[in-house]
């Protein structure tokens, strides 16, 4: 019976991140169509990642580890919501969103499962790692790439100017 308790826990788990497909971000399309969602930034960080390793300029770095952060690191937007880089929302009211957020969703795997996924997003979070630092500088240079290919219109729309 514990392997049908477990694979009905991790079914729930890939139904519920289903969600993250609808959580937008202030990030537009490379073809400035639309807005992306969390899920096509994940994939696309996650795709940039395995290219880009070379780069990394740390020893060793557990690329299959950096993978791993990338792709679960905005699952927490499914409560918490995607905040602008450039907002001025309390940050640490973010983060306790995003802790609240963590706890939910990951404790809907197994606990061996929900204890590694929550693990590497706190890692991410902490950004002391090599990993991490490596996960998180990408995570702040596609939006950058994506701002710089189509000549800043999205910051144009937002009115960011520095």
């Amino acid at each position: 019976m514990r392997d049908k308790e477990r694979f009905l826990k991790q079914i729930e788990f890939i139904t519920e991140i289903d969600r993250l497909k609808q959580v937008l971000r202030n990030t537009i399309l490379l073809d400035a169509s639309r807005k992306e969602n969390d899920v096509e930034h994940s994939w696309h960080l996650a795709l940039a990642a395995m290219i880009l390793a070379e780069y990394s300029n740390f020893e060793n770095l557990d690329l299959h580890k950096v993978m791993k952060m990338v792709l679960i690191h905005d699952i927490v937007e499914i409560d918490a919501g995607d905040v602008f880089v450039y907002s001025t929302i309390d940050r640490e009211e973010v983060k306790e969103k995003e802790r609240k957020a963590a706890e939910r969703i990951f404790g809907l795997l197994p606990l061996d499962q929900a204890e590694e996924l929550r693990r590497l997003w706190d890692e991410f979070e902490e950004g002391v790692t090599a990993e991490a630092k490596f996960a998180r500088a990408l995570d702040r240079f596609m939006p950058i790439l994506h701002n710089y290919k189509t000549k800043g219109l999205q910051w144009q729309k937002l009115g960011v100017t520095g």
